[in-house]
Parts: structure tokens; C-alpha cells; sequence
């Protein structure tokens, strides 16, 4: 008989055992292959070369950390039969088997009103129809309807298994130190109190550390200008591409590619037809690359200068304002655009873009991290520690990133 039971060299978390032959059934599924050609940071990897890491090595990492969570919390006392372990196993494995090519940038551009954790439960259910039902327990802890709610904690909340992944596997590929967290003491201190997760007093300092990291990984990873700025530019070059098409202009694409931009695809098409899910499944990073790498010769100066200075690395000039800019000055900017390139106002437009970021680090009404104490009480993180800028990172902070091509690279 063929030994599923296989060992994987992760350079973040050393040897990651394939824990049953359903989750190497799982990992072997075209879907979840797909994942290792789409990258975990899309382009941020042209401001921190090493962001090469994929979704791939992503989900075997939380699915890895989620194995050390429950042996912790069994040792704790707390029954988890094996059926629940292999379920919430496979729901981390597969939380994001849904990802679009280069993660979050694609999102909205190609597709509209369905989001990728949406497109994910879609793919954990068509691929539990395959196995005869073997997905049923981790799709009902994947949409949080089994009974042990703090499985689903473990899966998607404020210090899930994705998260601490994530934080560690970034701040290892990009290099920023400041993202490094102490899973292995976080986890160790797990808990669980009245079917919720929970940390354990003596865990208070590794939390706060995860806090503030992972605030930190998203303003200089994450939300880093130049990160938004080349998404931004990859964003204009797909809708510019789409709007060609549905114009009847026939660009090179890939099959799966093609179906995209020739079609408005909505979640509709999602639901109520197998093609869409059919040419999601086979659309990956590399036919998003080989297409702009073709468009850049193209006769559509806009499409060709927009992937052009894509390939090349000439990016978006962005401004980090507070408040979001007039309307006029925008305008005047696209003016000046369509008189250098003879384009139309319209199409210098592509060339400028206004891209607002929000973030809240922790959001403790929808779902708090709670600290437990020796004697039974329970206190939000917020409120437990002494730490006075904790308490600022519940807050939202907005900023507005103003785009637009330099004039440098409007040749």
C-alpha cells in the first residue's frame, strides 16, 4: 500500500508530519496544489526579495501549529476525540484554499461580490462531495456551527492558528524582525474556559508581543507604499485589460485567464455554475505574469505602458495622506497624464489611483483574546495588560494612499 504518511522539510517550523492519509489526500487535491504557484504576500516581494513564500507553505505551517494547539489543549484536560482533531486539521489546511492569484490584489478586479473565504467553503465543499462526505465535521468548525466553538477559534478568530502563522512565516521571508512572535509559548499557554479560547495569565507578555507585531508587520509589510503601490498598478492593468475585452478586443490569456476577463463573473456564476469554480481552480500567479508579460506590446498604449513599467519596476509615486484628495486635483493630475501620453481624460485615469487603508490591529467587540487568571477571572487583553499603547491598537486608523505614474515613466 502507497505510505501516505509523509514528512516536510518547513524552513520555519522544521519537520511538518503529514498527520493521516486524508490530509495527504487533501494536500495531493489539484485545488490545494494550486497553492504553491500563488504567493502568500502577491507583490511585495518587489520591496522585500525574499517574499517569495507561497499559500502553500502557509497552510501547512497553521495546519502544523494547529496540531501543537491541540496537544496542548488535550494536556490541559480538554477532550478532543480524533475526529475533531483531524476535522479542525483540515479546516486550517484548506481555510485558504480560495485565494485568488497574488492573494488580495485580484479581489473585486476580476470577480465581484464574492470574496475569497467565500470561494474557499465552496472548494472544501466540492472537494467533500468527491471524498464521499469526509469534510462534513470540518466544514461544520470551518462555519462555526459545531458545538465546541473553541475548535472554530482555533481555525479564524483574534489568535487563530492562521494568524501566528502568517506573522512568523512573513517576518522570516521578508526579513522584518519587528513580526517575529512566540508561537511555541503562546500555544503553550492555550486554554480553554466555558468553550472558549483563552490564554493563560502567564502567557500576557508573548500576546502583547503578538499584538504589536503584528500592528507592525501590517504598516511596513503589509500596507508598505511600495507593496501598494505595485497591487495598484497591477489592479489598473487588469481592469484596463478586462474593459478591452468586453470592448470585443481580443488579448492573449490563458484559458482560465480569458474566462475572467471576457465574462463579468459574479458570485451567481459561483453558485449556480461549475465553470466558474471549474477556471478558478487553474488560474494561478504564472498566467497573470505571462499575460502582462504579452500585453506589454500590445497596440493599447494604456495596457502596454501600464505593464511595461510593471515588469520593469517603474511604479506608482504614492502619497500617505490623511485626508482623501479633492476631486479637482485629481482631475488636473489626469489632465496633465492625458496630454503627455494623447490619451483621454478616461484613460489617463488608469495612470492615478486613490486607494484607502484601514486597519484595526484588534477589534475587541467582535472577538476579544481573553487572559485567564488563577482564580477563575476572565479580563480582555486590553484591560489585563499595563502595557499603555496596547489600548491605542483597538482603535481604527485609516490613511489614504495617493497614486500616480511618474512622469519619468510615461515614455
Amino acid at each position: 500500500m502507497y505510505n501516505k504518511r509523509k514528512i516536510i522539510n518547513d524552513p520555519v517550523h522544521g519537520f511538518i508530519s503529514i498527520p493521516s492519509e486524508l490530509h495527504y489526500d487533501l494536500i495531493q487535491h489539484p485545488y490545494f496544489q494550486r497553492l504553491g504557484r500563488i504567493k502568500q504576500l502577491g507583490m511585495s516581494y518587489l520591496v522585500y526579495p525574499g517574499a517569495q513564500h507561497t499559500r502553500f507553505q502557509h497552510s501547512l505551517g497553521a495546519m502544523f501549529l494547529m496540531e501543537e494547539a491541540i496537544a496542548q489543549l488535550r494536556s490541559r484536560g480538554q477532550e478532543i476525540t480524533d475526529e475533531e482533531a483531524d476535522a479542525a486539521l483540515a479546516a486550517i489546511l484548506l481555510h485558504d484554499i480560495g485565494h485568488a492569484p497574488f492573494s488580495h490584489v485580484l479581489e473585486d478586479t476580476l470577480t465581484q461580490e464574492i470574496s475569497h473565504e467565500e470561494i474557499s467553503l465552496l472548494m472544501m465543499e466540492h472537494i467533500n462531495k468527491e471524498m464521499g462526505g469526509a469534510l462534513d465535521l470540518a466544514l461544520q468548525i470551518f462555519k462555526n456551527q459545531y458545538p465546541k466553538k473553541f475548535l472554530h477559534q482555533l481555525v479564524s478568530s483574534q489568535l487563530d492558528m492562521d494568524r501566528l502563522d502568517y506573522l512568523i512565516r512573513d517576518s522570516f521571508f521578508t526579513g522584518v524582525v519587528e513580526g517575529a512572535v512566540g508561537a511555541a509559548r503562546i500555544i503553550k499557554m492555550l486554554n480553554v474556559h466555558d468553550d472558549q479560547l483563552v490564554v493563560e495569565a502567564k502567557g500576557i507578555y508573548s500576546v502583547e508581543k503578538f499584538l504589536i507585531a503584528r500592528r507592525m508587520m501590517y504598516w511596513q509589510v503589509y500596507y508598505h507604499k511600495t507593496s501598494v503601490a505595485a497591487e495598484q498598478v497591477l489592479i489598473k492593468t487588469l481592469a484596463r485589460a478586462k474593459e478591452l475585452t468586453m470592448k470585443g478586443k481580443k488579448l492573449f490569456a490563458a484559458p482560465q485567464f480569458a474566462y475572467f476577463l471576457e465574462n463579468k463573473i459574479t458570485g451567481k456564476d459561483f453558485l449556480h455554475s461549475d465553470e466558474a469554480l471549474s477556471n478558478y481552480a487553474k488560474f494561478d500567479d504564472s498566467d497573470v505574469i505571462s499575460a502582462v508579460k504579452t500585453w506589454s506590446s500590445c497596440d493599447d498604449k494604456v495596457l502596454s505602458t501600464m505593464c511595461r513599467n510593471l515588469m520593469n519596476r517603474k511604479l506608482f509615486k504614492i502619497e500617505v495622506r490623511e485626508k482623501k484628495p479633492q476631486a479637482g486635483e485629481v482631475r488636473d493630475l489626469a489632465r496633465r497624464i492625458a496630454a503627455k501620453l494623447g490619451l483621454t481624460e478616461a484613460e489617463a485615469r488608469y495612470f492615478v489611483t486613490i486607494h484607502p487603508v484601514s486597519s484595526y490591529t484588534y477589534r475587541p467587540k467582535n472577538d476579544s483574546i481573553k487572559i485567564l487568571y488563577a482564580d477563575g477571572e476572565l479580563k480582555d487583553i486590553t484591560d489585563a495588560s499595563d502595557l499603555l499603547n496596547l489600548s491605542l491598537i483597538s482603535k481604527h486608523e485609516k490613511k489614504y494612499y495617493f497614486g500616480y505614474v511618474k512622469e519619468s515613466d510615461l515614455y
